[in-house]
């Protein structure tokens, strides 16, 4: 069965997580962005999410893990949650 790491960045505009991903292209830390402006309870662990399989997460979020090169920023994904920033760290197919 697939498994996935993964971190990620809630933040409740799209403008806000296009502002963000510039920052981590430009060089800042993943983890510390996630810190200072993610609203999901993660932020306090860089945005990481640690391990789950196919179908644990919204489906939106769930596509992107599943499919996207591992080590590369993703999205902005829009959820039901708001806007993410995601990170697969690994996966296992």
């Amino acid at each position: 069965m697939a498994k996935a790491t993964a971190r990620h960045i809630l933040v409740p505009s799209e403008a806000k997580a296009n502002e963000l991903k510039a920052q981590i292209e430009a060089g800042a830390d993943f983890g510390e962005v996630a810190k200072a402006n993610s609203t999901c309870p993660s932020s306090s662990q860089g945005g990481d999410l640690g391990s789950f399989g196919p179908g644990q997460m919204v489906k939106e979020f769930d596509t992107v893990v599943f499919s996207a090169p591992t080590g590369t920023v993703q999205g902005p994904v829009q959820t039901q949650f708001g806007y993410h920033l995601i990170e697969v760290t690994s996966r296992q197919d």
